[in-house]
């Protein structure tokens, strides 16, 4: 560094009185210390990052206990929205067929649906495939259903439910069943009876 960075008050129009002369003055010691001061004086506070918790991504989303009760899960996966399309046709068919149903038939309404896209061709491969294939579910009318209360708790159990299915985190009790009918019909299906739950008895 030179010595008019040092002691630029010493830089006067007389050329006679070298700055030199000024910085010769000053000790090697005294000088460093000078120098130290200043810049401590220069220095730029480094303000701390705030602590960053390593579980914040965790706790945005909480994580899914797979060996929690059917209605534990339901409660951590409520929601106005499905999300998805998909997921939104799985929980119409749930809401439309089963929402005054115990959690557990509205689980085996959606297994259903479920089962449905993997019947190897016998169904469409979709959740909204199936929902809308023809002569399939009443309350269909075209492309379109009933309008919904997504605010209400019906709903918000059948898009949980819905979840439930889509990442088979429950096991219902109508194992591979393809098809339901409320009990109060008597449709005389010639099928395997899987299971009766709630008002309805499910047949593979």
């Amino acid at each position: 560094m030179s010595a008019s960075s040092v002691a630029p008050a010493q830089v006067g129009p007389s050329s006679t009185a070298p700055i030199v002369q000024t910085a010769a003055a000053i000790s090697p010691s005294a000088l460093a210390q000078d120098l130290l001061r200043k810049s401590d004086q220069l220095a730029v506070p480094v303000t701390a990052e705030p602590a960053t918790n390593e579980s914040d991504d965790d706790t945005s989303v909480p994580a899914i206990d797979r060996d929690a009760d059917l209605p534990t899960l339901v409660a951590q996966l409520r929601d106005d929205e499905a999300g998805s399309r998909e997921l939104e046709c799985l929980a119409a068919g749930i809401y439309f067929e089963s929402k005054s149903e115990p959690l557990a038939g509205q689980l085996a309404v959606g297994q259903v649906i479920a089962n449905r896209t993997e019947s190897g061709g016998r169904f469409p491969g979709t959740y909204c495939g199936v929902l809308f294939q023809r002569g399939q579910f009443s309350f269909v009318r075209g492309h379109s259903w009933p309008q919904i209360a997504k605010g209400g708790k019906q709903w918000q159990t059948a898009v949980a439910v819905a979840k439930i299915v889509d990442q088979d985190l429950k096991e219902s009790k109508v194992g591979q069943a393809l098809f339901f009918h409320a009990k109060r019909v008597h449709p005389g299906w010639r099928m395997k009876q899987v299971a009766s739950i709630g008002n309805h008895i499910f047949f593979r």
